[in-house]
């Protein structure tokens, strides 16, 4: 008798998904509620669990291949089947020209163990996009220490694993090629985009067909945030036991912007504007596959501690690959931090339905006039783009010189000015 497995419900309005990874072969054990296999959807990766245990039959649809949701795609057999080996097989990958990306370029490798280190002991429990990258570098999870929430595996220390493997290899290379050698190929390696990536680059192209896109920029002082963060860092960590950071100023701050200019909070459906009465916020993360946009909800109604914890929660399972659905359902404005990569300026585009983004950037001492002197100062530009169709050149200054106003006198954050 065979127990049948399906494409589960993947959230609202998404119908399908791809398979990214078989994570169990057939005539291996299985165990009840073990993934077998990774689909990736157009926000994440979400494993796909066995419901019940036995053996793992046949794959019904192969790696990559476009599935929907109740699709038949495996089956589960009765018995207890075997385990699988670890290593015993090697499995090549798709190497990607070397580009400046959050992937180095993978090389074909031997399979790793992923169950366990050589000496036994505790599973090593990865998520899809550590597994495949494990799997693509070929780097034994049990010898790499996580940086992730519990000690858990990132895709960021598999990647720096790789490369310290990949420069001692370089460095024990006895001598330089003879000069007769030829030099290396110009290679061009073609590389399926992922779903997330094919859905990141339709909707922002069609944010910028459908919207009247404009930006408007300023400049704040990040003197009194500085001040204020240096001040009470150690006992708000030890307090809320988490950091202090920016973005809990800033969303503070938004927050203020989006209740006094409710338009840059609202969004079109048709011929009518939906004007919200809570602020959800977007923040945009980076993502071991490409940007995410977890939201905090009701944001306006937080406090510092909730949105810092909130934030770096999100951070952390994004990394790991283990945001739902629902952590990304929904949003009525967004904050985009490139100064973490130190851009300086940035036009964003804004996340529909969303109208309006706020973009962050990096901190710089520049010279500045205060009260007739020129003193030098901690300076972000910050960078509002939103809808023109729904929101006036007035509306959006108004609301961006709030923020920056909030920013640069703290205090009007305790007291709603």
């Amino acid at each position: 008798m065979s127990t049948e497995v399906k494409v589960p419900v993947l959230g609202e309005s998404i119908t399908e998904a791809t398979v990214g990874e078989w994570l169990k072969q057939p005539g291996e054990a299985v165990a009840a509620d073990e993934p077998i296999c990774s689909l990736e959807t157009d926000k994440v990766a979400i494993d796909v669990n066995a419901p019940s245990a036995g053996v793992m039959g046949e794959h019904l649809v192969a790696e990559g291949d476009n599935v929907e949701v109740g699709a038949l795609i495996a089956t589960i057999e009765e018995g207890s089947g075997s385990s699988p080996k670890p290593a015993a097989k090697s499995q090549s990958a798709p190497a990607p020209s070397p580009a400046p990306s959050p992937s180095p370029a993978p090389a074909s490798a031997p399979e790793p163990t992923v169950e366990a280190g050589e000496e036994g002991g505790d599973a090593v429990v990865l998520s899809p996009a550590v597994r495949r990258a494990v799997l693509e570098h070929g780097i034994d999870p049990a010898k790499v220490k996580g940086t992730g929430k519990d000690g858990r595996l990132t895709k960021e220390d598999v990647l720096a694993a790789a490369k310290a493997k990949k420069d001692a290899s370089a460095s024990s290379t006895s001598a330089p090629a003879p000069a007769a050698a030829s030099a290396p190929g110009r290679n061009v390696e073609r590389v399926k985009m992922t779903r997330l990536r094919q859905t990141i680059a339709k909707r922002l192209k069609s944010a910028q067909d459908t919207a009247a896109l404009l930006t408007t920029f300023n400049d704040v002082d990040m003197t009194a945030v500085m001040e204020t963060r240096a001040k009470y860092k150690d006992m708000f960590a030890k307090k809320h036991d988490v950091r202090l950071g920016f973005m809990g100023f800033f969303t503070k701050a938004a927050c203020l912007a989006l209740k006094d200019v409710p338009s840059v909070n609202a969004q079109l459906e048709g011929d009518e504007i939906l004007y919200h009465d809570y602020v959800d916020v977007s923040v945009a993360v980076s993502a071991p596959n490409g940007l995410v946009v977890p939201v905090l909800r009701d944001a306006d109604k937080k406090s510092f501690a909730q949105i810092e914890q909130d934030i770096a929660d999100f951070g952390s399972r994004a990394k790991d690959g283990t945001l739902t659905m629902e952590d990304m359902k929904g949003g009525t404005f967004t904050i985009s931090n490139g100064g973490v990569f130190g851009s300086l300026m940035s036009t964003p585009i804004i996340n529909p339905p969303q109208s309006a983004v706020l973009g962050l950037h990096r901190i710089e001492e520049r010279p500045v006039a205060i009260n007739g002197k020129v003193e030098i100062r901690p300076m972000m530009y910050i960078a509002l783009s939103y809808d023109h169709r729904l929101i006036d050149g007035r509306e959006a200054v108004t609301a961006l010189k709030i923020i920056k106003e909030a920013i640069e006198d703290p205090t009007r954050l305790l007291i709603d000015l």
